[in-house]
C-alpha cells in the first residue's frame, strides 16, 4: 500500500497557492487492467521512490498482486489522469465468508463481522499517486469514489507496520486500525516466503449514532448488489 505524498503545495505569487493540474478519474475494467499494467506499473515503481536495486523487485511484486486481484469476483481499478497517469487505487468486495480476515488476531469487532457477512465491505489493496501529481488529496478522492462506486459501509486495507507513513496517512483520512493480521509477505509469488504481521484498518462510512459511535452499524440501505 502506498501513501500519498502529504507534503504543502509550492506557494505561488504572493504566496497563493500553485493551481494543481486538473485530474480526472476513469474506472478500467479487467480487459484495460491487463492492457495497461506495464504502465501501472511503472506508476507503482515511481510513486514508491525506492532505490534503484529494489526497484525490480517492487515492480514484479506489484505485478503480481495486480494479477491475482484482477481475477477476483467484483474487481475495480480507478486510475487519475492528466496528461500522463497521476495515481491508481484497485480492489474488490471481501467476500461474505469472511476469508479475508483469514489470519486475523482474536476476535473481529462484532460490526465488521456483520458488515461483512452482508456483502458491505470493499478492501482497496492498493493506492498509489505519482509525487509529482501536484493534487494533495488524490489519494483520497481516489479511495472515496472506489468505495462509493461499490456502494460500501465498509473499506478495508493492510498496511506493512513499518510503512508509519502509510499509516499515518490512513488514519489522518478516517480509517481505524482494529488489529493484526498475519498474511504470507506476497501471497500471489510462486514461493511465498514466511507470514508477515500486518495492520488491518477499515474505513467506516456508515452513519454514527450514540449506540454505533464507530459507525460500523449494518444498513440495509447499502447493500450492495450481488
Amino acid at each position: 500500500m502506498t501513501a500519498a505524498d502529504r507534503r504543502e503545495p509550492r506557494p505561488g505569487p504572493e504566496g497563493t497557492a500553485t493551481p494543481v493540474q486538473a485530474l480526472r478519474l476513469r474506472r478500467l475494467n479487467r480487459w484495460q487492467a491487463e492492457t495497461l499494467r506495464e504502465d501501472l506499473a511503472d506508476l507503482s515503481v515511481e510513486s514508491a521512490r525506492t532505490g534503484a536495486g529494489r526497484r525490480y523487485r517492487g515492480r514484479e511484486a506489484f505485478l503480481r498482486r495486480l494479477t491475482s486481484a484482477i481475477r477476483r469476483p467484483g474487481f475495480a481499478l480507478l486510475i487519475a489522469e492528466g496528461t500522463a497517469f497521476a495515481g491508481c487505487a484497485y480492489g474488490f468486495p471481501v467476500p461474505r465468508e469472511g476469508t479475508w480476515w483469514s489470519g486475523f488476531h482474536g476476535s473481529l469487532p462484532p460490526g465488521v463481522e456483520q458488515l461483512t457477512a452482508s456483502g458491505h465491505v470493499f478492501a482497496i489493496i492498493e493506492i498509489m499517486v505519482h509525487p509529482h501529481s501536484g493534487d494533495e488529496d488524490l489519494a483520497r478522492r481516489l479511495q472515496r469514489r472506489l468505495l462509493g462506486d461499490h456502494y460500501a459501509s465498509l473499506g478495508a486495507t493492510l498496511v506493512d507496520p513499518a510503512d508509519g507513513q502509510a499509516r499515518d496517512a490512513f488514519l489522518s483520512w478516517g480509517w481505524q486500525d482494529i488489529g493484526a493480521v498475519r498474511r504470507p509477505s506476497d501471497p500471489a509469488a510462486r514461493q511465498p516466503s514466511a507470514p508477515v504481521l500486518l495492520r488491518a484498518l477499515v474505513l467506516p462510512l456508515g452513519t454514527r449514532s450514540t449506540s454505533q459511535p464507530n459507525g460500523l452499524a449494518h444498513e440495509n440501505r447499502t447493500q450492495r448488489p450481488d
